[in-house]
């Protein structure tokens, strides 16, 4: 078993960084504060400001981070700053100018999806023969295959998931604000090791048919068909996972909906084998529910890749030719959604392994029925 993640493990990453830019046709990669700065070197600033904090990865050579000079000892102190060059900025320098000479003057670049306009905007004007290309559309598989340590992680955060489930069927739902059980989800996610809830979606009778519905003042009622879908970082990777309940006995419709949902979920699970297209597991799904007459109301695709973020590559949807590699973490998450009446969905993270899928959620995918 992994435990920690080792200066060795980072030294990797940020190799295998440097190899996917070259083979993309990249000079390198600039990444700012946020998941991907964190995931390659183990350094988050602890306030994100104005002042520009850029790790610079070029193919063979070790990685550089550059850091306004009074949070060096910080970033020195990162996991993965054994690897790197440090260096630091001073107020009044012009920080990109720093920057630019750490970059090839006519190279292409990928950076990071959340880089500040004001930094991508300097680095123009400082390097004008350069050119610049979002990271999840130039690389979009860096993080997309987990080592063995993220996979542990990422099972440790769905069954902190799956032990919030089960603690929310014994609440009582009728009489109750949606927004009064997401608060119970977001509690007992908190008490089973989360330190950020992302979401916590209840979706009660018809507002289930919204797969996104933001909880809110609906008082739900005995006969609700309810949708909940939470999840967020628990020691740096995410969980998210989806189970519809109903509120005393459903109709014979709303458990042959259920069931449908289920069948589709489990169909798409079987298929995750390594070399199948992603678009392949969306076309599962779908279908299973299209035949049963419900095609209209699957209105998603079937699912998102998981890590370090709730939602990045590699998508199950139609167009993803890329192949399942051991290693991809995602979401497999069907639904059907009858507009003003109810919805279903069922949502477990799945990981790929040499023989097939191995679920990370392993909670009853049957409808519970709660009061």
């Amino acid at each position: 078993m992994v435990t920690s993640m080792t200066r060795d493990a980072y030294e990797q990453r940020m190799a295998r960084a440097g190899q996917a830019a070259a083979a993309a046709g990249l000079a390198g990669v600039i990444v700012t504060p946020g998941p991907d700065l964190a995931w390659l070197c183990g350094y988050q600033p602890t306030a994100v400001t104005e002042r520009l904090t850029a790790l610079v990865i070029e193919p063979g050579r070790a990685g550089r981070l550059l850091v306004p000079v009074l949070e060096r000892p910080d970033a020195e102190r990162a996991a993965g700053a054994g690897v790197l060059e440090v260096a630091g900025w001073s107020d009044g320098a012009d920080p990109y100018a720093e920057l630019a000479k750490w970059l090839a003057p006519q190279g292409r670049y990928g950076v990071s999806d959340g880089m500040w306009a004001l930094h991508l905007l300097g680095l123009q004007r400082t390097v004008p023969g350069g050119g610049y290309a979002a990271l999840t559309e130039a690389l979009p598989m860096l993080r997309a295959v987990k080592d063995a340590y993220e996979v542990e992680r990422l099972a440790a955060a769905g069954a902190a998931a799956d032990a919030t489930y089960q603690d929310i069927l014994e609440v009582r739902f009728a009489g109750r604000r949606e927004r009064d059980v997401a608060a119970d989800l977001a509690r007992l996610l908190t008490e089973h090791g989360h330190s950020q809830v992302d979401f916590t979606v209840v979706g009660s009778g018809p507002n289930g048919a919204n797969p996104h519905h933001e909880a809110g003042e609906r008082v739900i009622e005995d006969g609700d068909m309810v949708v909940l879908d939470f999840g967020g970082l628990k020691d740096g990777y995410g969980s998210d996972t989806t189970r519809t309940v109903h509120v005393g006995e459903p109709s014979a419709e709303e458990r042959t909906v259920h069931e449908i949902v289920r069948e589709a979920q489990q169909a798409a699970f079987e298929a995750v084998r390594p070399g199948v297209a992603c678009q392949e597991i969306d076309r599962v799904a779908r279908r299973v529910i299209k035949a049963a007459g419900y095609g209209e109301y699957f209105i998603h695709r079937t699912g998102h890749g998981i890590g370090v973020t709730t939602h990045e590559p590699p998508y199950m949807v139609e167009g993803e030719h890329l192949p399942l590699v051991p290693g991809m973490c995602f979401s497999i998450e069907p639904g059907i959604y009858l507009p003003g009446r109810f919805g279903v969905r069922i949502e477990d993270i799945v990981a790929c392994t040499e023989t097939g899928g191995r679920r990370l959620n392993v909670t009853g995918r049957e409808l519970a029925v709660v009061r």
